[in-house]
């Protein structure tokens, strides 16, 4: 018969097996995906507490609390005061997740986030669709690729308004992390986004970029970001290697 201290040991080893990786980010990524199969939590939802947790897989408290964080942050978890850490439930055609750039989901990841600059400045030479979202006649573009520990990975080709553009032309545009360049620097308060996901192949230019084969199925994302008095700040496009992102939504069936 296997002891709680064997299973707990074959849990440590197995959260251990990801060398390089910080030890809260094994094991944020192991409560995400237990959580996701009905693990950890019990009949209303409710997380372990952290000694438990602490106890579950072994590690330090702080550990732990290094780990829910983000799930709590991304909308995951609920923190109730005084009686626990919930599974939120998300109707599915209204699911609320955290916006968060580039910079902010790669250091999340675990990754060093870095970037080098393809175009930038002031462009009137755009379609329809960005003019229409911007709703500007000429846009300040910022077209880079995207690094994950000096590994190509993604596209992303922003617009922004002329006066947010020539506000971020003299910064550091290779380690800046945007929205918080948008609300603690430029004052603009964001409201939303609204996010597509789609598929596309990988053209001579962007094969060429991210090291793949043209033709290579490329995860595609347009996002057009507001502010709280329905300003557009930023409308961006980008392409990004599937196999460094995710996306995982919780989705509960209505009952009549």
């Amino acid at each position: 018969m296997t002891t709680l201290k064997a299973r707990t040991a074959a849990r440590v080893r197995k959260i251990e097996e990801a060398p390089g990786t910080p030890l809260h980010i094994r094991v944020r990524d192991e409560i995400r995906r237990k959580v996701e199969v009905g693990e950890l939590i019990d009949g209303d939802g409710r997380l372990m507490t952290e000694a438990e947790l602490t106890k579950f897989f072994g590690v330090s408290r702080i550990t732990i609390r290094s780990a829910i964080r983000p799930l709590v942050e991304e909308g995951m978890f609920d923190r109730e005061r005084g009686k626990g850490t919930y599974l939120r439930s998300n109707r599915p055609e209204n699911w609320v997740g955290q916006l968060m750039g580039f910079s902010e989901t790669i250091r999340d990841a675990g990754y060093v986030a870095g970037a080098r600059i393809l175009r930038k400045g002031m462009t009137n030479a755009h379609d329809d669709d960005v003019r229409d979202k911007v709703r500007e006649r000429a846009v300040w573009e910022l077209r880079r690729l995207r690094l994950a520990d000096d590994t190509p990975i993604a596209i992303e080709h922003a617009f922004y308004p002329p006066d947010i553009g020539l506000e971020l032309e003299s910064r550091d545009l290779i380690s800046i992390i945007m929205y918080r360049v948008m609300e603690n620097d430029l004052g603009f308060a964001i409201k939303e986004a609204n996010q597509t996901i789609g598929a596309t192949l990988a053209d001579n230019d962007s094969a060429k970029l991210l090291g793949v084969k043209p033709g290579s199925p490329l995860l595609s994302i347009e996002r057009l970001t507001m502010s709280s008095d329905d300003r557009p700040l930023e409308f961006l496009r980008a392409v990004y290697l599937p196999e460094y992102f995710r996306l995982s939504i919780n989705l509960t069936r209505r009952r009549t």
